[in-house]
């Protein structure tokens, strides 16, 4: 499987539309200072083990185009890793996994309806926190959009098509993911290896805004938390995530480009397990259970 060069389209030394500062990555591999290693974060109870080997996510959603560009190096040599299975999920415009429909937005549910209920609680609470917990949850459905997995040209790049992601209770906009290195691509997908990174990306709040504006964000009634108010993000800039965004302050409905360096350790094993820290073990099998596509 040939990764196409759509992410050289995304200059890692750009200036974003919305101010945010270029990417101390983009010196040259040969420079003495490397990239910082980028924050790891937990999973999220959202996770499926990759199944859609594809770069275009996006499916049905309806949404503002994203054009999502990463590059990952080794944080100590500077050097791109190649091969690299990656892998992105988030939620959709107004909250909502695939595989967890029924869970509405975020794990939060459908709004309760009737009388509420009297006398002392009994049972115990099930289901994910406000916001998306630690623990995982099994998909509750067959749904995939917004999911895929793609692997790192030899310079590290690979790029993904979806949509601007909305937000849900507890949390900011944001996406996740993963990178898992030393396993092989054969016919039936990406085997082995572990996972080196688990982290979430991040916008600005700038970039939040101006989407707010438009539908179906718009229908979007979930009070939004702010960057800084989001418990998963550690407030420093690129290295926790922040993406440098590229869009038209006046039509921002045409569609956004995202870049970011992401520095890696591929000696350390980060599942995002307990707070991102090491553990884990071999990384499941991907199945190519659909073509990929551009």
């Amino acid at each position: 499987m040939a990764a196409a060069g759509l992410g050289g389209a995304l200059a890692v030394n750009a200036t974003a539309a919305d101010g945010t500062a270029a990417d101390p990555a983009a010196a040259s591999t040969a420079a003495t200072a490397c990239y910082r290693l980028t924050s790891e974060t937990v999973e999220g109870p959202y996770y499926i083990d990759a199944d859609k080997l594809r770069r275009d996510i996006t499916e049905d959603r309806e949404g503002i185009p994203l054009l999502l560009g990463l590059t990952v190096i080794d944080s100590v040599t500077c050097r791109p890793i190649r091969n690299a299975a990656v892998d992105i999920w988030h939620c959709d415009a107004v909250g909502v996994y695939s595989g967890y429909e029924d869970q509405g937005s975020g794990g939060g549910g459908p709004a309760p309806t009737g009388e509420p209920p009297t006398g002392t609680p009994t049972g115990i609470p099930t289901g994910p926190p406000p916001g998306g917990g630690t623990g995982h949850q099994e998909p509750t459905d067959d749904t995939r959009y917004l999911r895929g997995t793609w692997r790192t040209d030899r310079h590290g790049r690979v790029t993904f098509r979806t949509v601007f992601p909305g937000w849900y209770q507890g949390r900011c906009a944001h996406i996740h993911t993963k990178v898992h290195v030393d396993g092989e691509w054969t016919e039936a997908g990406y085997e082995g290896g572990h996972a080196c990174h688990t982290g979430q990306f991040f916008f600005s709040e700038e970039s939040v805004l101006a989407s707010a504006e438009r539908e179906p964000y718009a229908s979007n009634t979930t009070t939004r938390t702010t960057l800084t108010e989001d418990g998963i993000y550690d407030q420093s800039g690129t290295t926790g995530g922040l993406l440098r965004l590229r869009y038209d302050k006046r039509h921002i409905g045409r569609g956004v480009r995202g870049s970011i360096t992401v520095g890696v350790d591929p000696d350390e094993t980060h599942d995002g397990q307990d707070g991102g820290g090491g553990g884990g073990g071999p990384v499941p099998s991907v199945s190519p259970s659909a073509s990929p596509s551009a």
